[in-house]
């Protein structure tokens, strides 16, 4: 008896031992099945982003982009060719117009070029010379005969005695002759000014181009000497193009003190929004970090062609001097073509319109709702707002559910209100 008492009470421990194990087991489910359930409901909660409504400065900017003008400095070329036998200046010297730079023996070539030129240039003398000569003899012409057409006007004959012309008899054939003279000769008179001043304009071109080709090269422009690489000895050898034609080459550049120039390329859809007079800010690759300003002083509505595009040249100065700025360095200009100050802004990304029905998203008590607004101006970060809202209103950005995903309706999430989003995330 006391064996079989003992098998039963193993037998209902262990039976009770089971439901033990059971019952737990039920426990730890359910408590997993409901942190699940807790985890799936806080992931599909509906997170807002907002920011709010401020004043503020809207810029309307176009982008463009371009290259460095040579604008403030010129060329130092000769078409001389030879050994150069002496260097009177040196980088970052000031010169002016005219001063010596170079002075070079020139070979038989060089020598052949220098003849040709100093010809054409004493032909253009001679042509002058005579041109002169004409000139002083039909000024004699004129004064004569303008003498003698106003004895003749002024006889008794052709003048009244109240010194009015007489009409009648300056039909004459005698008073038209020398009417008719007289014109000639002052017609003819005012042409030889015109031969005189091309002659004069042919010697000085002949001149510049014998001066391109002597043994001394000269200065250009007035300003500082750059990229002189000339040495005593070094030799210039002849250039031609295809056609046989002499050609110049490059010896050093004169940069004056002026400010440097912008050249950018606007697009045919951004030309009518810029006008001379705009401000700029630039970017130049060869500064990182450093913001140059200016302003517009010519747009070319000409205009180009190439592969198909049409691009329009703008001028850029920039307001001060910057020594270290070269010509063709690339840049990028930002023109603000449109500036109001004191005005309603919001992300332009928060605004839609939809069957010509303008809304943004605000939030008010907790809850989110939609309200019709009228818009003015608008950049690609920031919209201006003329109805509808507030200062202060708090607007919608950015909708964030199902465990993170985001919602926008345009654009991309981006505070125009100094970083961030401004007013934090609300949660609902």
């Amino acid at each position: 008896m006391k064996n079989e008492k003992s098998f039963f009470d193993r037998l209902k421990q262990h039976f009770k031992n089971r439901i033990i194990l059971a019952v737990a087991v039920i426990v730890i489910v359910f408590a997993a099945v409901s942190v699940w359930r807790l985890k799936s409901s806080q992931s599909q909660q509906v997170q807002y982003q907002t920011a709010k409504v401020e004043k503020g400065t809207l810029s309307i900017i176009v982008t463009a982009s371009g290259q460095v003008s040579k604008a403030n400095s010129a060329t130092v070329d000769t078409k001389a060719s030879g050994v150069v036998r002496k260097v009177y200046v040196e980088n970052d010297q000031q010169v002016k117009t005219g001063d010596k730079i170079a002075e070079i023996d020139l070979d038989l070539e060089g020598k052949q070029r220098a003849s040709s030129a100093w010809g054409s240039y004493q032909s253009a003398k001679n042509t002058l010379a005579n041109a002169n000569i004409s000139y002083y003899s039909m000024h004699s012409d004129l004064l004569t005969n303008w003498k003698t057409f106003m004895d003749l006007a002024q006889s008794s004959m052709y003048q009244n005695s109240d010194k009015t012309p007489n009409t009648t008899n300056r039909q004459l054939p005698q008073y038209m002759s020398i009417d008719d003279l007289w014109l000639s000769v002052e017609a003819k008179y005012k042409q030889q000014e015109n031969v005189v001043s091309q002659a004069q304009t042919s010697l000085n071109s002949t001149w510049l181009s014998y001066q391109q080709t002597s043994s001394t090269v000269y200065a250009p422009i007035s300003g500082t000497v750059t990229g002189l690489s000339l040495q005593i000895g070094s030799v210039l050898t002849a250039q031609s193009n295809t056609s046989g034609t002499a050609t110049s080459q490059k010896i050093a550049s004169i940069q004056t003190d002026a400010s440097p120039v912008i050249s950018v390329n606007l697009t045919q859809i951004d030309t009518p929004k810029v006008k001379v007079g705009n401000k700029a800010t630039l970017t130049i690759d060869a500064f990182p970090g450093k913001t140059f300003t200016g302003k517009v002083i010519s747009i070319d509505t000409i205009g180009s062609v190439s592969s198909g595009v049409t691009t329009y040249p703008a001028v850029i100065k920039l307001d001060t001097e910057v020594p270290e700025i070269f010509s063709n360095m690339t840049a990028s200009a930002n023109i603000i073509t449109q500036i109001k100050n004191d005005v309603l802004l919001v992300p332009s990304s928060t605004v839609q319109t939809q069957n010509e029905q303008t809304t943004v998203r605000v939030m008010k008590n907790g809850q989110v709702k939609e309200v019709n607004v009228e818009t003015g101006l608008s950049s690609t970060t920031q919209t201006e707002i003329t109805s509808g809202l507030s200062e202060g209103e708090t607007i919608v950005t950015n909708v964030i559910s199902n465990g993170g995903t985001t919602s926008q309706r345009s654009g991309q999430t981006q505070s125009v209100f100094g970083g961030g989003l401004g007013g934090g995330v609300f949660r609902r």
